[in-house]
C-alpha cells in the first residue's frame, strides 16, 4: 500500500521536479518505508513506499527491460502469483518478486485490457514512453482513490488531494453545485468533488492521456444479470467456497495482517476464515467510546476474539480525543462527508497501525447484501406509492406527525409516497429535504446552483448508475447504486484516509469484485427475505459462527457523538458554527441553523446528522479554502 503523484505535460515539456517533490512530502503519511520517482521530458511519477509485498525488490517505479514502461501505484494485486506464471509462460522475464511487476508485463501483454485481469485494489499510473501515454486506472470498487486536475497545459494527478493543492496555481474554490450535492447526498459523487476543477477518476474506470487529450472510459461493464433460480444450498455453498477463496488470496502478504473486530457478524466471519489460515494469532483491533455503555461493542467483539484464539487490543475513545482529532481530522479526509463515524475509523485505525501495517475489514458486506433498514423501505415503498394519493396524503402526515425525534424514521415516510423510483431514492437519501436546502442556502448560492441546470439536486452521478438497471426492481436499483456511489465515495473513502494516515493498509474482501458479480446475480428475495436482510449471506455464515450471534440485533458502528454534541461537545460546536468568522456564514442563513441548533440541544428534534455535517463543512472549509 503507497501513495502515488505525477504529472503530465501536453506539450512535452520538462515537469517541475521540485513540485513534484512536494507532492511526494505531501503524502508521506501513506508510504513511510521509502520513495521513489521517474522524470524525463513530459512525465514525471511520484512514489512513497509503504513495504508489504517483496520489501527487499519492490521499490517503485518499477519497468519493463528496456525502460520504455515506467509504473507507481497503490494497493495490491492479490492475484499477482497466478497472473506471473501466466506472464512467464508467455516469456517475460520478471527481476522482482513483487505484484507491482505483473502490471508492467501485463501492460505489455494486454495493452490497456490488463485492467479487467487485476483482481485488487488499486490506483495504477503507467507511463508508455513509445507512444507518450499516460495510462491511470482505479479499482472495480474504487476502494483505493486518484484525484486529477487539469490546467497550466499539464494534467497532475495524485492519491490525495493534498498533493495536488502543493502546486499554487492549483484552484482552491467551492464547487456550489458539488456543495448541493453534499447536502443532497451527505458525500460528493464522483467525478466531483468539494474543490472546484479538483476531480476524482470514478471507481472501476481508466484514464488514457497523451498530446490529443484526454479520454476516460469505463472497463469494468458488469451490470446485475439475475440467474434462474437455483437451490439454496447450492447457492450457500458456491458462496461459502467463494468467501474462502477471497480471503485467502487477501491474506497474501510479506507482514502480518490484523483484523478490524466489531461486534457484528461480517468481522466475525472474516476472523473464522483468517484463523484457519494461519497457525500464529490474529491481531484485532477494537474501540469502544466514553459514555457509549449501551452501544459500545467492546465486550461482545472481546468474547469472538476469545472464540478463535485472537491476540485482542481495545481502546476507549472520549469526546476529548474527538475534539482534539477535529483540528486535522479533514486535512486528513479532504472531503466532508455526513458520516458520523468517520473519525471513529481513525482511531481503530491509530490502534492497529501500532502493531501491524495490514487489516481486513468487514465493509462492503451491507450494500450488495441489503443490510441496512433503508432496503427495507424501498422493498415496501412501491406497493405504498401505488396506492391513491390522497389515502397516503393522509397517512403520510399521520405517521409525520406521531413519528418520535427520528431522523431516519420521518426521511422514510415522506420518501414512502413518491412514485418516481430514483426521486424516492434522493429522498431516502437526503438528510436535508429539498424545503430544508432552500431554507438553509443563502440566495446567492441557489442562484449559482439555478445557473447550473441540475435536474436531479446533485444526484447527476446517481441518475446515471440508475440508469443501468433501470428495468431492475427498485430495490436491486438501490444496491447497485450503494455499491457503486455511497461505498467509494463516502465509506471506502474513509476507510482509505483514515488507515493510510496512520501508515495502514485496510482490505475489504466482501468487495472482491467477482464475489459482489456473484451476489448480484441473486433473486433480491435472496438478499431482503420478507424482514430479514443479509439472507442468503447469513445461511451460508452459519458454517461459522454460532446462530445466537448471527441473528442478534445489529449495532453497527455505534458511537455517543449525539450525545456529545449535546453536552460536552456543545461548546465546541456552537464556537466553530457561529464564530463571526465561520464559513458556514457565507454559504448557509446563520438563523436557520441557529435554530436547527436549538431544537436538537432542546431535544424537541433528531438533527444530529444535520449538524455534524456543517460542522465538518466548517473545518473543510477553514483547513483548505481559508488555510
Amino acid at each position: 500500500m503507497c501513495g502515488i503523484c505525477g504529472i503530465y505535460a501536453f506539450d512535452g515539456s520538462k515537469t517541475d521536479n521540485g513540485l513534484l517533490a512536494l507532492m511526494m512530502a505531501s503524502i508521506e503519511h501513506r508510504g513511510p518505508d521509502g520513495d521513489g520517482r521517474y522524470i524525463a521530458n513530459g512525465i514525471a511519477l511520484g512514489h512513497r513506499r509503504l513495504s508489504i509485498i517483496d520489501a527487499e525488490g519492490g521499490s517503485q517505479p518499477i519497468s519493463n527491460e528496456d525502460s520504455g514502461i515506467q509504473v507507481v501505484f497503490n494497493g495490491e494485486i492479490y492475484n499477482y502469483i497466478e497472473l506471473r506464471q501466466e506472464l512467464a509462460a508467455r516469456g517475460h522475464i520478471f527481476k522482482t518478486l513483487s505484484d507491482t511487476e505483473v502490471i508492467v508485463h501485463g501492460y505489455e501483454e494486454w495493452g490497456l485490457d490488463c485492467v479487467s485481469k487485476f483482481n485488487g485494489i488499486f490506483s495504477i499510473a503507467l507511463w508508455d514512453s513509445g507512444l507518450k501515454r499516460l495510462f491511470l486506472a482505479r479499482d472495480h470498487l474504487g476502494v483505493k482513490p486518484l484525484y486529477y486536475s487539469q490546467h497550466s497545459n499539464k494534467l497532475f494527478f495524485a492519491s490525495e488531494i493534498k498533493a495536488l493543492l502543493q502546486d499554487p496555481a492549483c484552484p482552491r474554490h467551492v464547487d456550489i453545485t458539488s456543495l448541493e450535492a453534499l447536502f443532497t447526498l451527505r458525500y460528493v459523487p464522483s467525478p466531483k468533488t468539494l474543490f472546484s476543477g479538483i476531480f476524482k477518476l470514478p471507481a472501476g474506470h481508466m484514464m488514457v492521456v497523451d498530446p490529443r487529450g484526454i479520454d476516460i472510459r469505463r472497463y469494468w461493464q458488469w451490470k446485475p444479470q439475475v440467474r434462474a433460480v437455483r437451490s439454496e444450498p447450492e447457492l450457500i455453498e458456491q458462496y461459502q467456497c467463494l468467501l474462502e477463496d477471497t480471503v485467502k488470496l487477501q491474506m497474501r502478504s510479506d507482514v502480518p495482517v490484523g483484523l478490524f473486530l466489531s461486534s457484528g457478524i461480517d468481522s466475525g466471519v472474516l476472523l473464522a476464515l483468517m484463523s484457519k489460515l494461519t497457525t500464529q494469532p490474529i491481531q484485532t483491533f477494537t474501540i469502544g467510546f466514553e459514555d457509549g455503555e449501551k452501544t459500545n461493542e467492546t465486550a461482545d467483539a472481546r468474547e469472538i476474539a476469545g472464540r478463535f484464539g485472537a491476540d485482542h487490543t481495545e481502546m476507549v475513545i472520549t469526546a476529548g480525543d474527538y475534539e482534539k482529532y477535529y483540528e486535522r481530522y479533514m486535512w486528513d479526509l479532504e472531503e466532508p462527508v455526513g458520516n458520523e463515524s468517520a473519525a471513529a475509523f481513525y482511531f481503530v485505525s491509530l490502534l492497529a497501525g501500532r502493531k501491524v501495517k495490514v487489516v481486513l475489514t468487514g465493509q462492503g458486506a451491507d450494500e450488495p447484501w441489503a443490510g441496512y433498514d433503508r432496503y427495507l423501505g424501498v422493498k415496501f415503498s412501491g406497493l405504498y406509492s401505488r396506492l391513491p394519493s390522497f389515502i397516503t396524503g393522509m397517512v403520510l402526515k399521520k405517521i409525520i406527525l406521531s413519528l418520535p425525534r427520528s431522523e431516519k424514521l420521518k426521511r422514510g415516510a415522506i420518501a414512502l409516497a413518491e412514485r418516481d423510483v430514483f426521486t424516492r431514492f434522493i429522498k431516502i437519501y437526503s438528510f436535508y429535504s429539498a424545503e430544508m436546502r432552500a431554507a438553509l442556502f443563502k440566495p446567492w448560492v441557489k442562484d449559482e446552483i439555478k445557473k447550473t441546470g441540475s435536474i436531479h439536486s446533485g444526484g447527476e452521478a446517481l441518475y446515471s448508475l440508475q440508469s443501468d438497471v433501470a428495468l431492475l426492481d427498485p430495490l436491486t436499483q438501490m444496491l447497485y447504486i450503494d455499491t457503486r456511489a455511497n461505498l467509494p465515495d463516502d465509506l471506502l473513502m474513509v476507510g482509505d484516509k483514515t488507515s493510510m494516515a496512520n501508515s495502514l493498509e485496510a482490505r475489504v474482501p466482501f468487495l472482491d469484485h467477482y464475489l459482489v458479480e456473484f451476489i448480484e446475480t441473486l433473486p433480491p428475495g435472496l438478499k431482503l427475505h420478507g424482514l430479514q436482510g443479509k439472507y442468503l449471506h447469513k445461511k451460508a455464515l452459519e458454517k461459522w459462527l454460532p446462530k445466537d450471534m448471527i441473528y442478534r440485533k445489529k449495532k453497527g458502528f455505534a458511537n455517543p457523538v449525539n450525545k456529545w454534541l449535546r453536552g460536552k461537545m456543545q461548546g465546541y460546536v456552537n464556537e466553530a458554527l457561529f464564530s463571526n468568522n465561520s464559513a458556514v456564514s457565507k454559504y448557509f442563513n446563520r438563523d436557520y441553523i441557529a435554530r436547527l441548533v436549538r431544537l436538537h440541544e432542546s431535544n424537541k428534534e433528531e438533527y444530529m446528522r444535520h449538524i455534524y455535517l456543517l460542522l465538518s463543512f466548517e473545518l473543510w472549509h477553514e483547513k483548505f479554502i481559508r488555510g
